[in-house]
């Protein structure tokens, strides 16, 4: 389908940030059940690093000048995959994603040609209630890639931390020191070197998306095994309006795997997030990962609270 007459599709500005952000509010309560986003995050979307409002982005409003659909690449490191993002007001947009999918694929085409690449590999996200949007990638030329959980724990009455395994030293990052910040980098890098998915991003790169995450570092953890680099954890405070800690990654190193690194990890972050009255943790799981067993994260109280599907396909330059 295609935009309705007297409907308008046309390139956003910042000053679409409420309108745009109504539309997001409308679509994730349909596909998880609340507002996820707020308008820094879209804001910040728009303004990204590898986004061009004028090029990476379209919105939809319709003949009240109401906005129902908004689309949006992003490449958060400039290399390997493009994301899609799709919103539509699920009650009076549905029948426009189809068609906002694939204007976002032809400028995937052009990005791919820019890049002087012969392809570039498209992925979005479905979740759970979105049975339509899973079918609409299908005829799209899209396949399921794998699945990722969400898992979370309450943290009332949360238990003592145990004693630290024999040799583990666990302290917050020092993020106003350079070294610090280089040795967990180097833990991180290191630590996902060996999953099928990762993308390996420099230092300099990484330290320039930080600002992303927020600035909740002291909810950032390195730790130790006899006195040697064993394992980080990072924290984000992309769920702390729901009141929620959430742990973004977590990096043992393969020599210090299965010795306690990670569950000590993640039961000190558990500890902060408590300290300041927050009420869960969460973080996401990708199932294909085999270096992050549910079964950690089961040990330390966490349970699955919902899944979200990963679809994929190539999208050939532009003029290939």
């Amino acid at each position: 389908m295609t935009i309705p007459a007297g409907w308008t599709a046309r390139r956003p500005t910042l000053d679409d940030v409420p309108a745009i952000l109504t539309v997001v509010h409308a679509a994730d309560t349909f596909a998880v059940g609340y507002p996820d986003f707020d308008a820094e995050d879209v804001r910040d979307a728009l303004t990204a690093p590898f986004v061009d409002m004028a090029r990476d982005s379209w919105l939809v409003t319709d003949p009240d000048g109401v906005a129902v659909g908004w689309t949006i690449l992003s490449n958060p490191t400039g290399v390997g995959r493009e994301f899609v993002e799709v919103y539509v007001d699920p009650d009076r947009g549905a029948d426009l994603r189809a068609s906002l999918l694939a204007r976002l694929l032809d400028r995937v085409a052009e990005r791919a040609a820019e890049r002087g690449l012969p392809a570039l590999t498209a992925r979005t996200a479905v979740f759970a209630p979105e049975t339509r949007w899973a079918e609409e990638l299908v005829e799209a030329g899209f396949t399921r890639l794998k699945r990722y959980i969400r898992m979370t724990r309450s943290l009332a009455d949360l238990p003592a931390e145990p004693a630290l395994p024999a040799g583990v030293t666990i302290r917050p990052l020092r993020a106003d020191d350079e070294a610090d910040l280089r040795l967990f980098h180097r833990i991180f890098d290191t630590a996902f070197r060996d999953t099928p998915d990762y993308e390996p991003v420099d230092f300099d790169a990484w330290r320039e998306q930080l600002p992303s995450y927020g600035k909740v570092w002291d909810e950032w953890f390195l730790a130790e095994v006899d006195g040697e680099p064993a394992g980080a954890l990072q924290s984000s405070d992309q769920a702390l309006d729901q009141d929620m800690g959430w742990v973004r990654t977590l990096s043992v190193l393969p020599a210090h795997r299965r010795r306690g690194v990670g569950a000590a990890l993640l039961r000190r972050a558990f500890a902060g997030y408590a300290a300041k009255g927050r009420v869960e943790a969460g973080l996401g799981v990708d199932l294909a990962n085999p270096t992050t067993p549910v079964t950690l994260y089961r040990s330390v109280g966490l349970t699955e609270a919902r899944w979200t599907d990963m679809y994929e396909r190539s999208v050939p330059a532009a003029g290939v």
